[in-house]
Protein backbone atom coordinates (compact mmCIF):
# COMPACT_ATOMS: atom_id res chain seq x y z
CA UNK A 1 0.00 0.00 0.00
CA UNK A 2 1.42 3.42 -0.95
CA UNK A 3 2.21 5.55 2.10
CA UNK A 4 0.11 8.47 0.83
CA UNK A 5 -2.94 6.20 0.46
CA UNK A 6 -2.28 4.64 3.87
CA UNK A 7 -2.11 8.02 5.63
CA UNK A 8 -5.25 9.24 3.87
CA UNK A 9 -7.14 6.16 5.07
CA UNK A 10 -5.92 6.87 8.60
CA UNK A 11 -7.28 10.37 8.38
CA UNK A 12 -10.68 9.11 7.29
CA UNK A 13 -10.85 6.37 9.88
CA UNK A 14 -9.76 8.40 12.88
CA UNK A 15 -11.49 11.68 12.08
CA UNK A 16 -8.58 13.99 11.48
CA UNK A 17 -9.23 17.74 11.57
CA UNK A 18 -7.09 20.79 10.90
CA UNK A 19 -7.50 24.27 12.24
CA UNK A 20 -7.66 27.28 9.99
CA UNK A 21 -4.48 28.87 11.31
CA UNK A 22 -2.23 26.21 9.82
CA UNK A 23 -1.63 24.04 12.88
CA UNK A 24 -0.52 20.46 12.41
CA UNK A 25 -3.41 17.96 12.14
CA UNK A 26 -5.28 16.70 15.18
CA UNK A 27 -6.28 13.10 15.91
CA UNK A 28 -9.05 12.56 18.47
CA UNK A 29 -9.62 9.43 20.56
CA UNK A 30 -12.17 8.62 23.25
CA UNK A 31 -11.31 5.76 25.58
CA UNK A 32 -13.69 4.02 27.96
CA UNK A 33 -11.43 2.18 30.40
CA UNK A 34 -13.13 -0.70 32.20
CA UNK A 35 -12.48 -4.10 33.70
CA UNK A 36 -13.41 -7.20 31.77
CA UNK A 37 -12.96 -10.94 32.06
CA UNK A 38 -10.56 -12.62 29.62
CA UNK A 39 -8.73 -15.96 29.53
CA UNK A 40 -5.54 -15.48 27.50
CA UNK A 41 -3.65 -18.06 29.58
CA UNK A 42 -6.56 -20.48 29.93
CA UNK A 43 -7.72 -19.06 33.25
CA UNK A 44 -10.55 -16.49 33.53
CA UNK A 45 -9.18 -13.31 35.05
CA UNK A 46 -9.84 -9.61 35.40
CA UNK A 47 -8.13 -7.37 32.84
CA UNK A 48 -8.09 -3.68 31.94
CA UNK A 49 -9.84 -3.03 28.64
CA UNK A 50 -9.99 0.07 26.47
CA UNK A 51 -13.23 0.36 24.54
CA UNK A 52 -13.69 -3.32 25.38
CA UNK A 53 -10.43 -4.22 23.59
CA UNK A 54 -7.41 -6.18 24.80
CA UNK A 55 -4.80 -5.12 23.84
CA UNK A 56 -6.03 -1.55 23.49
CA UNK A 57 -6.55 0.27 20.17
CA UNK A 58 -3.56 1.33 18.10
CA UNK A 59 -2.76 5.02 17.87
CA UNK A 60 -1.69 5.79 14.31
CA UNK A 61 -0.10 9.17 13.72
CA UNK A 62 2.44 11.05 11.64
CA UNK A 63 5.32 13.29 12.72
CA UNK A 64 4.09 16.52 14.34
CA UNK A 65 0.46 15.37 14.61
CA UNK A 66 -1.44 16.50 17.69
CA UNK A 67 -2.93 13.63 19.70
CA UNK A 68 -6.01 14.20 21.88
CA UNK A 69 -7.09 11.27 24.06
CA UNK A 70 -10.13 11.67 26.32
CA UNK A 71 -9.84 8.96 29.00
CA UNK A 72 -12.90 7.94 31.02
CA UNK A 73 -11.86 6.02 34.12
CA UNK A 74 -14.49 3.39 34.87
CA UNK A 75 -12.19 1.25 37.00
CA UNK A 76 -12.47 1.12 40.79
CA UNK A 77 -9.10 2.85 41.31
CA UNK A 78 -7.21 5.93 40.05
CA UNK A 79 -5.64 5.75 36.60
CA UNK A 80 -2.93 7.35 34.45
CA UNK A 81 -1.60 6.52 30.99
CA UNK A 82 1.96 7.08 29.86
CA UNK A 83 3.21 7.12 26.28
CA UNK A 84 6.54 5.28 26.36
CA UNK A 85 9.03 6.85 23.97
CA UNK A 86 6.97 9.93 23.09
CA UNK A 87 9.27 12.78 24.09
CA UNK A 88 6.54 15.31 24.97
CA UNK A 89 8.74 18.20 23.88
CA UNK A 90 8.44 21.05 26.42
CA UNK A 91 5.39 19.24 27.77
CA UNK A 92 6.06 16.87 30.67
CA UNK A 93 2.54 17.84 31.76
CA UNK A 94 1.24 15.07 29.51
CA UNK A 95 3.74 12.32 30.39
CA UNK A 96 1.20 10.52 32.55
CA UNK A 97 3.31 9.30 35.48
CA UNK A 98 2.95 9.88 39.22
CA UNK A 99 5.72 12.48 39.32
CA UNK A 100 4.03 14.74 36.78
CA UNK A 101 0.29 14.09 36.93
CA UNK A 102 -2.48 13.77 39.48
CA UNK A 103 -4.38 10.51 38.92
CA UNK A 104 -7.67 10.41 37.04
CA UNK A 105 -10.18 9.72 39.79
CA UNK A 106 -12.72 6.91 39.60
CA UNK A 107 -15.76 7.87 37.54
CA UNK A 108 -14.13 10.94 35.99
CA UNK A 109 -12.30 11.73 32.77
CA UNK A 110 -9.19 13.60 31.71
CA UNK A 111 -8.04 14.64 28.24
CA UNK A 112 -4.39 14.22 27.25
CA UNK A 113 -3.22 16.64 24.57
CA UNK A 114 0.26 16.25 23.13
CA UNK A 115 2.19 16.59 19.90
CA UNK A 116 4.47 13.89 18.50
CA UNK A 117 6.95 16.60 17.63
CA UNK A 118 9.93 15.72 15.43
CA UNK A 119 9.56 11.98 16.00
CA UNK A 120 8.95 8.83 14.00
CA UNK A 121 8.94 5.23 15.10
CA UNK A 122 7.37 2.38 17.03
CA UNK A 123 6.14 2.83 20.60
CA UNK A 124 3.38 1.77 22.99
CA UNK A 125 1.27 3.20 25.79
CA UNK A 126 0.16 1.65 29.07
CA UNK A 127 -1.39 2.46 32.49
CA UNK A 128 1.45 3.66 34.69
CA UNK A 129 0.13 3.47 38.25
CA UNK A 130 0.89 0.56 40.56
CA UNK A 131 0.90 -2.80 38.83
CA UNK A 132 -1.89 -1.93 36.38
CA UNK A 133 0.21 -2.78 33.32
CA UNK A 134 0.07 -6.42 34.48
CA UNK A 135 -3.68 -6.33 33.77
CA UNK A 136 -3.45 -4.95 30.24
CA UNK A 137 -4.51 -1.47 29.17
CA UNK A 138 -1.55 -1.32 26.77
CA UNK A 139 -1.56 -0.74 23.03
CA UNK A 140 0.62 0.23 20.09
CA UNK A 141 1.54 3.79 19.17
CA UNK A 142 3.16 4.42 15.81
CA UNK A 143 4.47 7.64 14.32
CA UNK A 144 4.81 7.57 10.54
CA UNK A 145 7.19 9.72 8.54
CA UNK A 146 5.83 12.76 6.74
CA UNK A 147 5.30 12.28 3.02
CA UNK A 148 7.97 14.82 2.08
CA UNK A 149 10.70 12.97 4.00
CA UNK A 150 11.85 9.72 2.37
CA UNK A 151 12.29 6.55 4.38
CA UNK A 152 15.24 4.26 3.56
CA UNK A 153 13.09 1.38 2.27
CA UNK A 154 10.19 0.88 -0.11
CA UNK A 155 6.65 1.35 1.20
CA UNK A 156 5.49 -1.94 2.73
CA UNK A 157 2.26 -3.60 1.68
CA UNK A 158 0.93 -3.08 5.21
CA UNK A 159 2.09 -2.12 8.69
CA UNK A 160 1.40 -4.42 11.68
CA UNK A 161 1.90 -4.03 15.43
CA UNK A 162 3.07 -7.07 17.45
CA UNK A 163 2.84 -6.70 21.22
CA UNK A 164 4.67 -9.49 23.03
CA UNK A 165 4.95 -9.89 26.77
CA UNK A 166 4.95 -12.22 29.74
CA UNK A 167 1.64 -12.63 31.53
CA UNK A 168 0.47 -13.40 35.06
CA UNK A 169 -2.83 -15.10 35.86
CA UNK A 170 -2.98 -13.32 39.22
CA UNK A 171 -4.76 -9.96 39.15
CA UNK A 172 -2.73 -6.78 39.28
CA UNK A 173 -4.15 -6.01 42.73
CA UNK A 174 -3.03 -9.46 43.96
CA UNK A 175 0.46 -8.81 42.60
CA UNK A 176 0.51 -5.44 44.40
CA UNK A 177 -0.45 -7.11 47.68
CA UNK A 178 2.36 -9.62 47.28
CA UNK A 179 4.88 -6.81 46.83
CA UNK A 180 3.43 -4.77 49.70
CA UNK A 181 3.80 -7.79 51.98
CA UNK A 182 7.50 -8.12 51.19
CA UNK A 183 7.30 -10.92 48.62
CA UNK A 184 8.30 -11.09 44.98
CA UNK A 185 5.69 -11.62 42.26
CA UNK A 186 7.56 -14.75 41.14
CA UNK A 187 7.48 -16.14 37.62
CA UNK A 188 4.85 -15.39 35.00
CA UNK A 189 2.47 -18.09 33.79
CA UNK A 190 2.45 -17.39 30.05
CA UNK A 191 3.78 -15.37 27.14
CA UNK A 192 1.25 -13.64 24.91
CA UNK A 193 1.42 -12.36 21.34
CA UNK A 194 -1.14 -9.58 20.83
CA UNK A 195 -3.03 -10.77 23.87
CA UNK A 196 -3.24 -14.46 22.98
CA UNK A 197 -1.30 -17.69 22.60
CA UNK A 198 -2.03 -19.96 19.64
CA UNK A 199 -3.20 -23.43 20.69
CA UNK A 200 -1.94 -25.22 17.59
CA UNK A 201 -5.03 -27.42 17.34
CA UNK A 202 -6.33 -25.99 14.06
CA UNK A 203 -8.74 -23.56 15.72
CA UNK A 204 -6.38 -20.56 15.78
CA UNK A 205 -7.27 -17.52 13.72
CA UNK A 206 -4.40 -15.62 12.11
CA UNK A 207 -3.10 -12.49 13.77
CA UNK A 208 -1.82 -11.24 10.41
CA UNK A 209 -2.19 -12.14 6.74
CA UNK A 210 0.33 -11.61 3.96
CA UNK A 211 0.02 -11.67 0.19
CA UNK A 212 2.63 -13.82 -1.58
CA UNK A 213 5.62 -11.83 -2.79
CA UNK A 214 4.76 -8.73 -0.73
CA UNK A 215 6.82 -7.15 2.05
CA UNK A 216 5.30 -6.07 5.37
CA UNK A 217 6.47 -3.97 8.28
CA UNK A 218 6.10 -5.45 11.77
CA UNK A 219 6.52 -3.26 14.85
CA UNK A 220 7.50 -5.57 17.71
CA UNK A 221 7.31 -4.27 21.31
CA UNK A 222 7.90 -6.06 24.61
CA UNK A 223 5.02 -4.85 26.82
CA UNK A 224 5.65 -7.41 29.57
CA UNK A 225 6.60 -6.74 33.18
CA UNK A 226 9.32 -9.29 34.06
CA UNK A 227 11.21 -11.00 31.22
CA UNK A 228 13.29 -10.28 28.17
CA UNK A 229 11.87 -12.17 25.18
CA UNK A 230 13.29 -13.60 21.99
CA UNK A 231 11.13 -13.11 18.90
CA UNK A 232 11.31 -15.05 15.64
CA UNK A 233 9.11 -16.14 12.74
CA UNK A 234 9.21 -19.63 11.27
CA UNK A 235 11.25 -19.62 8.07
CA UNK A 236 11.25 -15.83 7.69
CA UNK A 237 14.27 -13.62 8.35
CA UNK A 238 13.60 -10.10 9.63
CA UNK A 239 15.28 -7.02 8.17
CA UNK A 240 15.76 -4.51 10.98
CA UNK A 241 14.98 -0.99 9.73
CA UNK A 242 13.93 1.01 12.80
CA UNK A 243 14.38 0.98 16.54
CA UNK A 244 12.46 3.28 18.90
CA UNK A 245 12.38 6.18 16.47
CA UNK A 246 15.74 5.75 14.73
CA UNK A 247 16.40 4.29 11.29
CA UNK A 248 19.04 1.58 11.64
CA UNK A 249 21.61 0.02 9.37
CA UNK A 250 19.60 -2.72 7.70
CA UNK A 251 20.85 -6.08 8.92
CA UNK A 252 18.91 -9.34 8.65
CA UNK A 253 18.16 -11.38 11.79
CA UNK A 254 16.66 -14.82 12.34
CA UNK A 255 15.62 -13.74 15.83
CA UNK A 256 15.71 -10.64 18.01
CA UNK A 257 16.09 -10.28 21.75
CA UNK A 258 13.51 -7.70 22.78
CA UNK A 259 14.09 -6.51 26.32
CA UNK A 260 11.38 -4.98 28.49
CA UNK A 261 9.99 -1.77 27.04
CA UNK A 262 11.87 -2.05 23.76
CA UNK A 263 10.44 -1.80 20.22
CA UNK A 264 11.83 -2.86 16.84
CA UNK A 265 10.59 -2.21 13.31
CA UNK A 266 11.36 -5.02 10.83
CA UNK A 267 10.49 -5.89 7.24
CA UNK A 268 9.30 -9.41 6.43
CA UNK A 269 8.76 -10.69 2.88
CA UNK A 270 6.18 -13.37 2.08
CA UNK A 271 8.41 -15.47 -0.17
CA UNK A 272 7.96 -18.93 1.34
CA UNK A 273 5.51 -21.78 0.72
CA UNK A 274 1.94 -20.47 1.05
CA UNK A 275 0.63 -21.73 4.42
CA UNK A 276 0.53 -20.74 8.08
CA UNK A 277 3.65 -19.85 10.06
CA UNK A 278 4.17 -19.27 13.77
CA UNK A 279 5.43 -16.06 15.26
CA UNK A 280 7.24 -17.16 18.41
CA UNK A 281 8.14 -15.24 21.57
CA UNK A 282 9.92 -17.02 24.42
CA UNK A 283 11.47 -15.97 27.70
CA UNK A 284 15.22 -15.40 27.90
CA UNK A 285 17.64 -15.93 30.80
CA UNK A 286 15.15 -18.07 32.77
CA UNK A 287 15.52 -21.63 34.10
CA UNK A 288 12.17 -22.68 32.66
CA UNK A 289 11.25 -21.23 29.27
CA UNK A 290 7.74 -19.98 28.51
CA UNK A 291 6.70 -19.69 24.87
CA UNK A 292 3.90 -17.77 23.17
CA UNK A 293 2.80 -18.18 19.56
CA UNK A 294 0.69 -16.38 16.99
CA UNK A 295 -0.35 -17.33 13.44
CA UNK A 296 0.91 -15.46 10.36
CA UNK A 297 -1.07 -16.66 7.32
CA UNK A 298 -0.49 -16.37 3.59
CA UNK A 299 -3.67 -15.26 1.84
CA UNK A 300 -3.47 -18.28 -0.48
CA UNK A 301 -2.23 -20.57 2.29
CA UNK A 302 -3.16 -24.24 2.22
CA UNK A 303 -1.54 -25.76 5.25
CA UNK A 304 -1.11 -25.46 9.02
CA UNK A 305 2.00 -24.11 10.70
CA UNK A 306 4.68 -26.66 11.46
CA UNK A 307 4.69 -27.72 15.13
CA UNK A 308 8.49 -27.58 15.05
CA UNK A 309 9.40 -24.14 16.41
CA UNK A 310 12.68 -22.39 15.61
CA UNK A 311 15.12 -22.61 18.49
CA UNK A 312 15.96 -19.59 20.63
CA UNK A 313 19.55 -18.56 21.39
CA UNK A 314 21.09 -19.32 24.77
CA UNK A 315 22.99 -17.11 27.21
CA UNK A 316 23.30 -13.35 27.40
CA UNK A 317 26.62 -13.15 25.53
CA UNK A 318 24.64 -13.79 22.33
CA UNK A 319 22.32 -10.93 23.25
CA UNK A 320 25.24 -8.61 23.97
CA UNK A 321 26.75 -9.36 20.56
CA UNK A 322 23.41 -8.64 18.91
CA UNK A 323 23.30 -5.25 20.66
CA UNK A 324 26.74 -4.49 19.25
CA UNK A 325 25.45 -5.18 15.73
CA UNK A 326 22.82 -2.43 15.94
CA UNK A 327 23.93 0.72 14.15
CA UNK A 328 22.38 4.11 13.43
CA UNK A 329 21.71 4.78 9.74
CA UNK A 330 23.76 7.94 9.31
CA UNK A 331 22.48 8.84 5.84
CA UNK A 332 18.74 8.37 6.44
CA UNK A 333 16.47 11.20 7.50
CA UNK A 334 14.14 10.59 10.42
CA UNK A 335 11.49 13.15 11.40
CA UNK A 336 13.49 16.04 9.90
CA UNK A 337 14.98 16.37 6.41
CA UNK A 338 18.59 16.40 7.60
CA UNK A 339 20.38 13.03 7.86
CA UNK A 340 20.54 11.41 11.30
CA UNK A 341 24.32 11.38 11.09
CA UNK A 342 24.51 15.19 10.86
CA UNK A 343 24.30 15.22 14.68
CA UNK A 344 27.86 14.41 15.80
CA UNK A 345 27.22 13.41 19.38
CA UNK A 346 30.67 11.90 19.79
CA UNK A 347 32.30 15.34 19.39
CA UNK A 348 30.36 17.05 22.19
CA UNK A 349 32.15 17.68 25.48
CA UNK A 350 30.69 15.86 28.47
CA UNK A 351 29.67 18.33 31.20
CA UNK A 352 28.67 15.82 33.88
CA UNK A 353 28.94 12.08 34.51
CA UNK A 354 26.43 10.27 36.68
CA UNK A 355 26.74 6.60 37.66
CA UNK A 356 23.54 4.83 38.72
CA UNK A 357 23.84 1.50 40.53
CA UNK A 358 20.76 -0.64 41.10
CA UNK A 359 20.47 -2.56 44.36
CA UNK A 360 17.99 -4.58 46.38
CA UNK A 361 17.29 -4.82 50.10
CA UNK A 362 15.38 -7.44 52.10
CA UNK A 363 15.91 -5.91 55.53
CA UNK A 364 13.23 -6.75 58.09
CA UNK A 365 11.49 -8.96 55.51
CA UNK A 366 10.68 -5.81 53.51
CA UNK A 367 11.60 -6.05 49.84
CA UNK A 368 12.76 -2.79 48.25
CA UNK A 369 14.74 -1.85 45.14
CA UNK A 370 16.88 1.26 44.80
CA UNK A 371 19.12 3.44 42.65
CA UNK A 372 22.28 4.69 44.38
CA UNK A 373 20.85 3.66 47.72
CA UNK A 374 17.52 5.52 47.41
CA UNK A 375 14.26 3.66 46.93
CA UNK A 376 11.91 6.19 45.38
CA UNK A 377 8.56 6.91 46.96
CA UNK A 378 5.84 8.80 45.12
CA UNK A 379 4.51 11.98 46.72
CA UNK A 380 0.90 13.04 47.16
CA UNK A 381 1.79 16.25 45.32
CA UNK A 382 3.36 15.40 41.94
CA UNK A 383 6.94 16.64 41.71
CA UNK A 384 6.23 18.72 38.62
CA UNK A 385 3.36 20.55 40.28
CA UNK A 386 5.44 21.20 43.39
CA UNK A 387 8.12 22.82 41.22
CA UNK A 388 5.67 24.85 39.17
CA UNK A 389 3.87 26.23 42.23
CA UNK A 390 7.16 27.03 43.96
CA UNK A 391 6.76 24.60 46.90
CA UNK A 392 9.32 21.96 45.91
CA UNK A 393 11.09 22.34 49.26
CA UNK A 394 7.90 21.19 51.02
CA UNK A 395 7.63 18.03 48.94
CA UNK A 396 11.12 16.72 48.09
CA UNK A 397 14.84 17.48 48.02
CA UNK A 398 17.04 17.57 44.94
CA UNK A 399 20.28 15.63 44.49
CA UNK A 400 20.12 13.33 47.52
CA UNK A 401 22.26 10.70 45.77
CA UNK A 402 25.93 11.02 44.77
CA UNK A 403 26.90 11.35 41.10
CA UNK A 404 29.66 8.76 41.47
CA UNK A 405 29.02 6.20 44.23
CA UNK A 406 32.13 4.25 45.20
CA UNK A 407 30.41 0.89 45.37
CA UNK A 408 27.11 -0.92 45.72
CA UNK A 409 25.17 0.82 48.52
CA UNK A 410 24.83 -1.37 51.61
CA UNK A 411 21.68 0.34 52.90
CA UNK A 412 18.58 1.85 51.36
CA UNK A 413 16.62 5.02 52.16
CA UNK A 414 12.99 5.41 51.17
CA UNK A 415 12.32 8.91 49.85
CA UNK A 416 11.71 10.80 46.59
CA UNK A 417 14.73 10.45 44.29
CA UNK A 418 15.16 13.55 42.14
CA UNK A 419 18.25 14.85 40.33
CA UNK A 420 18.49 18.34 38.91
CA UNK A 421 20.28 18.66 35.56
CA UNK A 422 21.09 22.04 34.04
CA UNK A 423 19.31 22.93 30.83
CA UNK A 424 21.25 22.16 27.62
CA UNK A 425 24.08 20.25 29.28
CA UNK A 426 25.51 17.11 27.67
CA UNK A 427 25.59 14.33 30.24
CA UNK A 428 26.98 10.82 30.40
CA UNK A 429 24.98 8.32 32.47
CA UNK A 430 26.43 4.97 33.50
CA UNK A 431 24.14 2.14 34.62
CA UNK A 432 25.80 -0.57 36.71
CA UNK A 433 23.98 -3.81 37.42
CA UNK A 434 25.60 -5.92 40.16
CA UNK A 435 22.62 -8.29 40.27
CA UNK A 436 22.18 -11.70 38.61
CA UNK A 437 19.24 -10.71 36.38
CA UNK A 438 18.99 -8.48 33.31
CA UNK A 439 17.94 -4.91 33.96
CA UNK A 440 16.10 -2.63 31.50
CA UNK A 441 15.72 1.15 31.83
CA UNK A 442 13.37 3.60 30.15
CA UNK A 443 13.93 7.36 30.11
CA UNK A 444 10.88 9.58 29.61
CA UNK A 445 11.15 12.81 27.61
CA UNK A 446 14.37 11.88 25.85
CA UNK A 447 16.17 9.66 23.41
CA UNK A 448 19.81 8.90 24.17
CA UNK A 449 22.79 7.33 22.46
CA UNK A 450 23.44 3.85 23.87
CA UNK A 451 27.20 3.97 23.32
CA UNK A 452 28.30 0.82 25.17
CA UNK A 453 27.26 -2.26 27.13
CA UNK A 454 30.07 -4.30 28.63
CA UNK A 455 30.65 -6.86 31.42
CA UNK A 456 32.32 -5.81 34.67
CA UNK A 457 32.29 -2.42 36.37
CA UNK A 458 32.75 0.94 34.70
CA UNK A 459 35.87 3.08 34.94
CA UNK A 460 36.79 6.21 32.92
CA UNK A 461 39.17 4.08 30.85
CA UNK A 462 36.16 2.19 29.52
CA UNK A 463 35.26 5.21 27.40
CA UNK A 464 37.70 3.76 24.87
CA UNK A 465 35.06 1.13 24.10
CA UNK A 466 32.33 3.68 23.32
CA UNK A 467 30.71 3.83 19.92
CA UNK A 468 31.01 7.56 19.24
CA UNK A 469 29.94 7.41 15.60
CA UNK A 470 26.73 5.46 14.99
CA UNK A 471 25.20 4.26 18.27
CA UNK A 472 21.42 4.04 17.94
CA UNK A 473 19.43 6.92 19.40
CA UNK A 474 16.70 5.32 21.54
CA UNK A 475 14.85 5.57 24.87
CA UNK A 476 15.53 2.17 26.48
CA UNK A 477 18.69 0.27 27.33
CA UNK A 478 19.29 -3.15 28.87
CA UNK A 479 22.04 -3.86 31.39
CA UNK A 480 23.19 -7.47 31.60
CA UNK A 481 24.09 -9.18 34.91
CA UNK A 482 27.36 -8.00 36.48
CA UNK A 483 27.67 -5.47 33.63
CA UNK A 484 27.36 -1.79 32.82
CA UNK A 485 25.84 0.34 30.10
CA UNK A 486 26.68 3.91 29.06
CA UNK A 487 24.38 6.45 27.46
CA UNK A 488 24.96 10.04 26.37
CA UNK A 489 22.45 12.79 25.73
CA UNK A 490 21.80 16.52 25.69
CA UNK A 491 19.28 17.72 28.26
CA UNK A 492 17.42 20.15 26.05
CA UNK A 493 13.84 19.24 27.05
CA UNK A 494 12.66 21.10 30.13
CA UNK A 495 10.35 19.34 32.54
CA UNK A 496 10.34 16.55 35.12
CA UNK A 497 11.14 13.19 33.53
CA UNK A 498 10.87 9.65 34.81
CA UNK A 499 13.89 7.33 34.62
CA UNK A 500 12.60 3.89 35.58
CA UNK A 501 13.33 0.21 35.64
CA UNK A 502 11.05 -1.56 33.18
CA UNK A 503 10.84 -4.51 35.57
CA UNK A 504 7.46 -3.74 37.13
CA UNK A 505 8.34 -5.28 40.50
CA UNK A 506 11.52 -3.21 40.74
CA UNK A 507 9.82 0.01 39.67
CA UNK A 508 6.86 -0.52 42.03
CA UNK A 509 9.26 -1.03 44.94
CA UNK A 510 11.39 2.06 44.29
CA UNK A 511 13.78 1.45 41.38
CA UNK A 512 12.98 4.66 39.57
CA UNK A 513 13.81 8.32 39.85
CA UNK A 514 13.08 11.67 38.27
CA UNK A 515 15.30 14.12 36.41
CA UNK A 516 14.31 17.78 36.69
CA UNK A 517 15.41 20.12 33.90
CA UNK A 518 14.26 23.62 34.79
CA UNK A 519 13.88 26.49 32.35
CA UNK A 520 15.97 29.25 33.94
CA UNK A 521 14.01 32.04 32.26
CA UNK A 522 10.47 30.64 32.72
CA UNK A 523 10.19 31.02 28.98
CA UNK A 524 7.70 29.50 26.55
CA UNK A 525 10.68 28.96 24.31
CA UNK A 526 11.73 26.19 26.69
CA UNK A 527 8.54 24.85 28.28
CA UNK A 528 4.76 25.14 28.00
CA UNK A 529 2.57 26.54 30.75
CA UNK A 530 0.44 24.23 32.83
CA UNK A 531 -2.52 23.37 30.59
CA UNK A 532 -6.02 24.65 31.27
CA UNK A 533 -8.07 22.05 33.12
CA UNK A 534 -4.97 20.29 34.44
CA UNK A 535 -5.75 18.07 37.43
CA UNK A 536 -4.52 19.43 40.77
CA UNK A 537 -4.00 17.48 43.98
CA UNK A 538 -1.98 17.44 47.17
CA UNK A 539 -0.53 20.68 48.52
CA UNK A 540 -1.14 22.71 45.36
CA UNK A 541 -4.90 22.21 45.36
CA UNK A 542 -6.46 25.59 46.08
CA UNK A 543 -3.24 27.56 45.67
CA UNK A 544 -3.22 30.63 43.38
CA UNK A 545 -2.11 29.79 39.86
CA UNK A 546 1.52 30.86 39.26
CA UNK A 547 2.35 33.55 36.73
CA UNK A 548 2.49 32.22 33.19
CA UNK A 549 5.77 31.68 31.41
CA UNK A 550 6.63 34.55 29.11
CA UNK A 551 6.90 34.45 25.35
CA UNK A 552 10.39 35.78 24.67
CA UNK A 553 10.95 34.23 21.26
CA UNK A 554 13.14 36.34 19.08
CA UNK A 555 11.04 37.58 16.20
CA UNK A 556 12.85 37.17 12.90
CA UNK A 557 11.71 38.71 9.68
CA UNK A 558 11.02 36.14 7.01
CA UNK A 559 12.95 36.54 3.82
CA UNK A 560 10.84 35.54 0.86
Amino acid sequence: MERATFLLLLCLLVGLTSTVNGEDPYFYFTWNVTYGTISPAGVPQQAILINNEFPGPNINSTSNNNIVVNVFNNLDEPLLFTWAGVQQRKNSWQDGVAGTNCPIAVGTNYTYKFQVKDQIGSYFYYPSLGMQRAAGGFGGLRINSRLLIPVPYADPEDDYTVLIGDWYTKSHSSLSKLLDSGHSIGRPQAVLVNGQNAKGDGSDKPLFTMKPGKTYKYRICNVGIKNSLNFRIQGHPMLLVEMEGSHTVQNSYDSLDVHLGQCFGVLVTADKDPKDYYMVASTRFTKSVLTGKGIMRYTNGKGPASPELPAAPEGWAWSLNQFRSFRWNLTASAARPNPQGSYHYGQINITRTVKLINSVSRDNSKLRYAINGVSHTDTETPLKLAEYFGIADKVFKYDTIPDMPTGVPTSIKMQPNVLNFKHRTFIEIIFENPEKSVQSYNFGGYAFFAVAIEPGTWTPEKRKTYNLLDAVNRHTVQVFPKSWAAIMLSFDNCGVWNLRSELAENRYLGQQMYISVITPERSLRDEYNMPEGFLLCGLVKGLPKPASYINNYRVKRRIR
